[in-house]
């Protein structure tokens, strides 16, 4: 016999809106989302459960890789819906004992989000009741320096992270809107990026006449950004985010 099952309608937060607020106890203390993140980029991304596998050798590449997510200006907060304590115990757990594609004795310096209530999972959407009802999917939020959610990102419980391609993403982001441009399909900083499209006749028929920039057409034109120029820029803002 089929049951009808009622679930808490919650609206999910899209691109463009702002990150919605919530403090919280974390591995690394208290914390008051996203004000104490001001001024600087962050992945806020949920795992399904401490002490699981999948879980596990994403933490250990997300730790392994904080270094370069901080030189990028993006700081890292993950979460889930269990306690501290279990938290803490899995942490030690992974820097004691468990070694993984030549990663070991690794450390979780990033907060860790206690969520027992699931506050903050259902305020973010990462409860999604036809997955799980009792765990949160990997979702992944970046969630730009003033506040706001720029990238949504969300995989099933069995599915681990490509962790290139969430890099990938804040580099282009942050590339973005610091040239105006847009970025193409599987771009990586040096390659070439999309101007955007013409707002009238004249500045297209320009563009098709400006060496700096390709024009296949008046619709579909591209130009260098030198990898250096886009990184060092990057690294720059950070650098001015800490002063």
């Amino acid at each position: 016999m089929e049951q009808n099952q009622e679930y808490e309608t919650i609206s999910m937060p899209r691109i463009g809106d702002a990150a919605p607020e919530f403090k919280a106890v974390t591995t690394q203390g208290d914390i008051n989302f996203p004000a104490d993140y001001k001024g600087s980029w962050v992945i806020l991304f949920s795992h399904p459960a401490d002490f699981t596998p999948v879980c596990t050798s994403e933490f250990m590449t997300f730790a392994s890789m904080e270094d370069k997510f901080n030189e990028a200006n993006c700081k890292l907060v993950g979460l889930s819906i269990d306690g501290l304590y279990s938290h803490i115990a899995w942490l030690r757990t992974i820097k004691e004992k468990i070694e993984y594609k030549g990663m070991k004795n690794i450390e979780v310096t990033f907060p860790l989000i206690e969520d027992i209530s699931m506050n903050v999972a259902k305020k973010y959407g990462m409860i999604q009741p036809n997955e799980d009802t009792t765990k949160a999917v990997r979702a992944v939020f970046f969630i730009d320096p003033k506040g706001i959610i720029r990238t949504m990102i969300y995989y099933p419980l069995s599915l681990g992270r490509n962790f290139d391609e969430l890099y990938r993403v804040i580099i282009a982001l942050q590339a973005a809107d610091e040239f105006d441009v847009a970025t193409p399909a599987d771009w990586r900083p040096g390659d070439d990026v999309i101007v955007g499209p013409a707002g009238s006749c004249g500045t297209a028929q320009d563009r098709m006449q400006d060496d700096d920039i390709d024009c296949k057409d008046w619709f579909f034109c591209t130009k260098k950004l030198d990898k250096d120029m886009v990184l060092n820029r990057i690294l720059k803002k950070k650098l001015v985010a800490e002063v």
